[in-house]
């Protein structure tokens, strides 16, 4: 235990004092429920006030749409080497390509498509939503132009049941409260996210959606008929593995999962079990930045505080925010290994996906329509 949880930095509670219980848990697995406003705000008012030169770092990256063709291009050349050289789907040579660098870079690549989201590749917001399609074709499967709504409402909606689709539901974090359902969770966790939200609310179609859908399609059948279905089948299955026991998979689960050490969670569950109304138990921090190296393949998504207080600071300018800010975030938690992160998920019996904190109310939903250039 003393191992798993080193891989988390000490952090040092600083909320302001409230007149009411901030956070109430009704019973040892449940979820932390509060009834603050999440953090992000509340310091982004506070870096800019006292850094206003940060607001400068905000902006698109031109470098992100030429990785972006470097990458489409070498998960076609490398799907179409596996399929032209009849490689066997089930031959060591063609899963580890797939594992080791077509999950790399179709997770390289989801999170282009995030990046995409906040308009950060162009100015024009449609710029980047033709972008992102051209994105997403090496994923095999389209999913960019429902991505991006339900992606700007997890940031409007930080924690909000019943908006924040990247919350797992309740019946989720009852029926993978196990050893054998986190491990399964980790396995398929790229199914969760993609399924998950057309269970919680549904997205009006929009003209994206059906230029997405035709866009890949397309693609799919052309990729098909001149290199043959292995190279479909590469790409697919390289899109599973980088959502399943992937290194670069672990940042879904260090991103929003609290994972104070477990004595400090047992603290605030006892404490609140005791008495509602006890003043001074603020809600677990909810959002973790990762520092590491990995941070080099997957457009510095680690920097997961930053980019929630600064959405609109593309991906390369997140460490001179860092920088620039660093006393607002020196005492915030962060993980220091994403498959340490996932190892700790699974294996410790006081985290689990029960292990996120909910709002019941605030927050708005981003439409797939009528915001479209937010």
């Amino acid at each position: 235990m003393a191992s798993a949880t080193a891989s988390i930095t000490t952090v040092t509670e600083s909320q302001t004092g409230k007149d009411k219980a901030s956070l109430q848990v009704s019973n040892e697995h449940d979820f932390f429920w509060t009834y603050t406003e999440e953090p992000h705000r509340t310091r982004r008012h506070a870096i800019i006030k006292a850094h206003p030169e940060i607001l400068k770092l905000c902006g698109p990256e031109p470098l992100t749409k030429y990785l972006i063709l470097a990458v489409v291009l070498l998960q076609i050349t490398l799907a179409s080497l596996l399929s032209l050289s009849h490689t066997p789907i089930l031959s060591p040579t063609f899963l580890l390509t797939a594992y080791i660098l077509g999950a790399t870079a179709n997770q390289n690549l989801f999170l282009a498509i995030h990046e995409l989201s906040h308009n950060l590749g162009f100015k024009s917001p449609s710029a980047n939503r033709l972008l992102a399609v051209f994105a997403n074709l090496p994923i095999g499967i389209p999913y960019s132009a429902s991505f991006r709504p339900y992606h700007l409402t997890h940031h409007k909606s930080l924690g909000v049941d019943g908006l924040d689709t990247d919350l797992p539901t309740s019946f989720e974090a009852w029926f993978l409260d196990s050893v054998g359902g986190k491990a399964f969770f980790c396995t398929f966790q790229i199914l969760f996210y993609a399924l998950r939200p057309m269970f919680v609310y549904k997205l009006p179609l929009t003209g994206l959606h059906f230029a997405n859908i035709v866009a890949q399609v397309a693609f799919d059948v052309a990729l098909v008929k001149f290199a043959g279905g292995k190279a479909l089948a590469y790409l697919i299955i390289s899109s599973f593995l980088a959502g399943s026991l992937h290194p670069c998979a672990g940042h879904f689960i260090a991103e929003h999962y609290v994972f104070s050490p477990q004595e400090e969670s047992k603290k605030h569950k006892l404490l609140q079990q005791s008495n509602p109304k006890t003043a001074g138990a603020p809600p677990p921090e909810e959002t973790y930045s990762y520092y590491g190296p990995l941070n080099l393949l997957t457009y510095n998504v680690g920097l997961h505080n930053e980019h929630h207080d600064f959405p609109a600071v593309p991906w390369t300018r997140l460490p001179r925010l860092h920088e620039l800010a660093k006393e607002f975030y020196e005492d915030l938690p962060s993980h220091r290994s994403w498959v340490s992160v996932m190892w700790q998920f699974v294996l410790d019996e006081n985290v689990g996906l029960w292990c996120r904190v909910k709002r019941s109310e605030g927050g708005r939903k981003v439409g797939g329509g009528e915001d479209q250039g937010e």
